[in-house]
């Protein structure tokens, strides 16, 4: 594996037998994806990202550092990566940032970068198959995600409960139009407090945040056969451009690459 096309080329062809192994789990504050990488360019999304090879190896660059070669990367929230794999297919764990405590997180998980830890990785590879083999809404609502992947819960984020309202209020209806200002106000709040509580609350900005909440809820999206334009103004763009470049800057790819990769992706949302 020497240069990244020898990596990526022709994924989409490949990935056709797998099919029935391309599913993407959808709940409140979790997310497991089996399916298509791609080739992205550099990406930054508000979870943590939890990334395992299905087969063989991924390469991983964290920020500006160097390309690291494993089965398992951990990508902490809002920090931006890219990411190659040899199979066409990729496994993927999203841990929504503002449910859980960054530093107490269990060794596995602490820190950014390549993670040499194989039982893991056989243990999400066989939950993948266990998932595909029983892959229906009524099965899936009644598993405990933590409990599945990491058999315990994960340790939880304590946030200021008027921080929480703002943040229970973006992720019921991130297609709606929030403005700061509005937000400080509900809460009781000067502007400027308001903003400098969030970010140290969440661990991002409040525009972050809100453009993160709304990237993450297209993906409820990705098998809709309609046009995009009608779908970036129902989750909450103004206009193809933004769509376009907000969900480029999450995901490193381009609406158009994100929904033809995704036409044979089975979807269950518990959202």
């Amino acid at each position: 594996m020497t240069d990244t096309a020898v990596i990526s080329a022709d994924t989409t062809r490949r990935a056709e037998k797998h099919d029935s192994e391309m599913i993407l789990w959808i709940t409140p504050d979790r997310i497991f994806y089996a399916g298509l990488l791609g080739t992205p360019s550099m990406r930054t999304m508000g979870s943590l990202m939890i990334y395992v090879a299905t087969k063989g190896k991924i390469r991983i660059a964290v920020g500006s550092g160097d390309w690291q070669v494993c089965e398992m990367a951990v990508v902490h929230p809002y920090e931006p990566h890219q990411l190659l794999s040899e199979a066409p297919l990729i496994n993927l764990i999203k841990i929504e940032a503002e449910t859980i405590d960054l530093d107490a997180l269990p060794p596995l998980l602490a820190t950014s970068g390549a993670v040499n830890a194989p039982s893991f990785v056989e243990l999400v590879q066989k939950r993948h198959q266990e998932l595909c083999g029983q892959s229906n809404a009524a099965y899936l609502a009644t598993l405990d995600f933590d409990q599945l992947f990491f058999g315990q819960a994960l340790p939880k984020r304590q946030l200021d409960q008027r921080i929480k309202e703002v943040v229970d209020m973006i992720k019921r209806d991130p297609a709606a139009v929030f403005h700061a200002e509005c937000c400080a106000e509900s809460v009781h709040l000067s502007f400027s407090r308001f903003l400098h509580l969030f970010k140290q609350e969440v661990g991002a900005s409040f525009r972050s945040f809100r453009s993160w909440k709304r990237a993450r809820s297209v993906l409820q999206h990705v098998t809709d056969s309609g046009n995009l334009v009608y779908i970036a103004l129902d989750v909450g763009y103004p206009d193809s451009t933004h769509f376009s470049r907000c969900v480029k800057r999450a995901y490193g790819l381009q609406p158009r690459q994100i929904f033809a990769g995704s036409r044979r992706l089975i979807v269950h949302s518990m959202d």
